[in-house]
């Protein structure tokens, strides 16, 4: 999960193949469209075996509201689980 590094943060919610080539992307203005004109930093990350496993536990991630705004707001951010 990725949070703007704005007065009022918002987040972003993607899975990719390399996380540090992607969040540098996102900072120049590339890739997703809602990322264009924000700077970014990570805060929360998962690691999966697969493809499917991390694309729905993406999609649980984006609806789950309630657990977005935990990650959002917690104080020591970057977790870091693999599955």
């Amino acid at each position: 999960m990725l949070k703007s590094i704005e007065k009022k943060p918002v987040t972003y919610v993607g899975y990719t193949i390399n996380l540090s080539n992607r969040i540098s992307l996102h900072n120049k203005g590339k890739g997703a469209k809602f990322t264009r004109g924000r700077k970014w930093k990570v805060i929360y990350k998962e690691k999966y075996t697969s493809k499917n496993k991390a694309i729905s536990r993406e999609y649980y991630i984006k609806k789950n509201r309630k657990l977005r705004n935990l990650i959002k707001n917690e104080k020591k951010n970057i977790n870091f689980i693999t599955i």
